[in-house]
């Protein structure tokens, strides 16, 4: 394997997030001050290329669009008017890189990410590179978000013959789909440390017309390599490894990476990751009569609590950001996922029913305000993403961050009034910028801002708590309470003014089903009826515009259309493992949020689907694409690692003993250990690389608890049970509402809930265990005691 570049690479475009808590793991901020690019190839390369280099000229954007005019997706249409002769991902591209003996030249990225539009801009509006493309490749665009499957095969590719990988990613295909040469982020220019992208398609121009055939066949060679590393089955294995063994594992790997001051898992730039967090809760509960598990519930309720303090969180209009570039959670990446909002709204939400401070559920809150706001269209579905970058007045070129951050004297501005009873003379405006660390010179140190472009600008950081800002000023807390949010209330109606960064206004069912989770759990926990309501939103958002009925598939995508219609591609594109696993897992849910069964009924019907379409019958687990839906890709992948999403199959594992608790079907909890199984040496190699499903292992191998709560749904004490239920962190449990008819969908799946029965006519709860219930009670205190011992 050979790199174009002379040093080593220190930045790879938009990090991959991971969920190991690597210091290996280099780039992630899009403000790093090296952007060397590495490439890596399967064959030699020759260092040629740079005797006949002229500089290549920034042209202004064609006026007449290329194809990518055609397609809905936000990404491949922020290309649309590029010199360069894009195909999106199919049939037609390929055909033609097969019959003009072409390479194929694939860009993969998404919306709002940072690096993509720095090459957009600065490679392919370029004339001459878009005439190098032309010339001697096809060049194919994809939305990752859209093609996760081509993301990942290509990204397996990358991660394996570099150093890492990020987007957006640069890959060199055969015409027959097997890649080449791959990289991250490529300057259109060469520099003292760093191959341009024009050198780069010079040397492989010249490779494929020189050295065509080594290149196949270093090709060949590679995959087939890439097939056998990726391999994820059963084998000889016929049970899975030990929970108890690959906890204790999980939980020392993580112990040893935590950050005793600031929490997290890495030294920067530091992701959320909840599915870490979500393992650490579980992990305090099986274990909390020991060091280890109060450890634990302290590493993960402190994380929880320096991240919503730091500026990772939008103190003004909430919602979390990516990452944060520094250790401190201070300095974020600024674009805002749903699949952060989704998941992280669930861990505040535990983090308050474990601790009881209403610090978490208030984030927890404030997320899903921010979603309802700013990420929701009005039929009930939720938009994928916000872009870091927006113009910092009108008219002018966007910058990261400029929508967040704020120079000492806008506050001072906007925030002027006296603060009466203070010890010394105070303004509004101090009085926040002292609570929140703003500064004169900014608080943004110039290591992470290469460009200049944040000088003299700050982010929101909670410096101190409440006491000690009051007892600084003479105040009282409340007052001061009071004041701050007056204040953040008038700078978020200031901000409302600004330029807003670029929605990503399309929607995908994973990450909409991960939304739905997030709004019915929090809704649940807190108790919240309005909460909830958007969940079920959601799901009818769902149902309507990304299933088809007639076939008992999920749609991957839908797009906003004008007017607050709804749009599909043409042909439409089709769910992936995720679509299918996330979307369960929302309307489980869903179901004990609302204890309405047709949200079950559908969650197993789609459970069905997935089964009939991703499971692997000969090694066991899910794939992650269709096998029709990919033809031509050179592998076929299972997802192996929990990241910034959850590993579908992870979460299936977990689906499958749900399943298997609402319904009794042993079909599932069958797959459920053959999925397991089929990761063992994964889990065995690295747990912390699979946190969520070392989780599912310790749920599959302690016993499920079926809670029944028999009564009428709109009861009074009906309900009181059942909040008395959603209060209590219990992850390895199933919530079934009995409601005394023998036809109804739980009654059919379940027949020991007609032998269930009211004591003295009023709501009746039972813990099942092992097909073996508990004595019948009524007192949500008495719940309170069983539940808890």
């Amino acid at each position: 394997m050979s790199h174009l570049s002379s040093s080593p690479p220190k930045h790879k475009g938009e990090h991959k997030g991971h969920s190991l808590p690597r210091g290996s793991e280099r780039g992630g901020s899009s403000r790093d001050k090296d952007r060397s690019v590495s490439v890596s190839s399967s064959v030699s390369m020759p260092a040629g290329g740079k005797g006949s280099r002229t500089n290549c000229v920034q042209s202004t954007p064609q006026k007449v669009p290329n194809r990518l005019i055609s397609e809905k997706s936000p990404y491949l249409l922020q290309h649309a008017y590029n010199p360069v002769d894009w195909y999106p991902w199919g049939q037609e591209a390929f055909d033609k890189a097969r019959k003009e003996n072409k390479p194929i030249f694939l860009s993969v990225g998404y919306s709002t990410c940072h690096w993509c539009h720095m090459m957009e801009e600065e490679s392919f509006r370029n004339e001459e590179i878009g005439r190098l493309l032309n010339e001697d490749f096809v060049s194919v665009k994809v939305d990752r978000e859209e093609r996760p499957d081509v993301d990942k095969v290509y990204m397996t590719f990358v991660q394996a013959t570099s150093s890492g990988g990020g987007w957006p990613m640069s890959v060199w295909l055969t015409p027959n789909l097997q890649p080449f040469v791959g990289g991250t982020y490529f300057p259109p220019e060469d520099g003292l440390t760093r191959v341009g992208f024009r050198t780069v398609l010079l040397r492989i121009r010249d490779q494929w017309k020189q050295n065509k055939n080594a290149l196949l066949e270093n090709s060949q060679r590679v995959t087939t390599a890439l097939l056998a590393r990726s391999e994820i089955s059963t084998g000889d294995r016929q049970l899975p490894p030990s929970a108890a063994t690959m906890n204790s594992r999980c939980f020392q790997q993580l112990d040893e990476g935590y950050d005793e001051e600031y929490g997290g898992f890495a030294e920067a730039p530091k992701f959320p990751t909840p599915v870490i967090l979500s393992f650490l809760f579980s992990y305090w509960l099986s274990h909390r009569l020991t060091q280890d598990g109060s450890r634990a519930q302290q590493m993960a309720l402190h994380t929880l609590k320096m991240m919503a303090n730091g500026g990772i969180r939008d103190h003004i209009g909430q919602g979390f950001h990516r990452y944060s570039t520094d250790r401190q959670w201070h300095v974020p990446h600024f674009e805002k996922m749903l699949y952060d909002q989704g998941q992280l709204a669930v861990a505040y939400s535990q983090a308050f029913q474990i601790s009881g401070d209403e610090f978490y559920s208030d984030v927890a809150k404030g997320i899903l305000l921010y979603v309802a706001r700013n990420l929701s269209h009005r039929s009930g579905g939720f938009y994928s993403a916000e872009d870091a970058d927006s113009p910092p007045e009108r008219g002018m070129p966007p910058k990261e961050g400029a929508f967040y951050v704020w120079t000492i004297k806008e506050v001072q501005q906007l925030l002027p009034e006296p603060v009466l009873g203070a010890t010394e003379p105070l303004t509004s405006g101090q009085l926040l910028m002292k609570h929140y660390g703003l500064t004169e010179a900014g608080n943004i140190s110039p290591s992470q801002d290469p460009k200049g472009e944040l000088q003299g600008q700050n982010v929101l950081t909670i410096r101190y708590s409440l006491e000690l800002t009051a007892a600084r000023f003479g105040l009282e807390v409340e007052v001061v309470r009071t004041l701050l949010n007056t204040g953040l209330e008038k700078l978020f109606q200031a901000r409302k003014r600004r330029p807003k960064p670029h929605l990503d206004s399309k929607m995908l069912a994973a990450w909409n089903g991960l939304m739905v989770s997030g709004y019915a759990v929090t809704g649940a926990v807190l108790g919240m009826e309005r909460l909830v309501s958007y969940a079920t939103n959601g799901a009818k958002f769902l149902k309507r515009h990304m299933f088809d009925v007639a076939s008992s598939r999920l749609m991957r995508t839908c797009y906003a259309g004008s007017g607050g219609t709804v749009e599909h591609s043409n042909p439409p594109c089709w769910g992936f493992l995720e679509d299918y696993a996330f979307v369960v897992r929302g309307l489980l849910d869903l179901y004990e949020a609302s204890l309405e069964s047709a949200w079950l009924e559908w969650a197993l019907r789609l459970q069905d689907t997935q089964d009939r379409l991703f499971w692997d019958s000969r090694g066991g687990g899910y794939f992650c694409s269709e096998a029709e839906l990919g033809p031509g890709l050179p592998l076929r992948l299972k997802d192996d690692q929990d990241g910034a999403e959850p590993s579908a199959n992870s979460v299936s594992a977990h689906n499958l003993l749900r399943l298997h608790g609402f319904t009794g079907h042993k079909d599932w909890i069958d797959k459920c250990v053959c999925l397991l199984t089929a990761f063992s040496e994964r889990m065995r190699r690295v747990p912390v690389a699979l946190p969520e499903m070392v989780r599912a292992l310790s749920a599959h191998q302690q016993t499920l608890k079926q809670i029944v709560i028999c009564g009428d749904p709109q009861a009074k004490d009906t309900k009181a049970l059942v909040q008395c239920v959603h209060s209590i962190y219990i992850p390895n449990k199933v919530l079934i509402l009995a409601d005394g008819d023998p036809s109804s969908f739980l009654s059919r799946q379940l027949p020991f809930l007609s032998t269930l029965r009211r004591l003295e006519d009023r709501a009746t709860a039972y813990v099942c265990e092992n097909q073996a219930c508990s004595m019948p009670i009524t007192e949500p205190s008495e719940l309170r005691k069983l539940l808890h011992h």
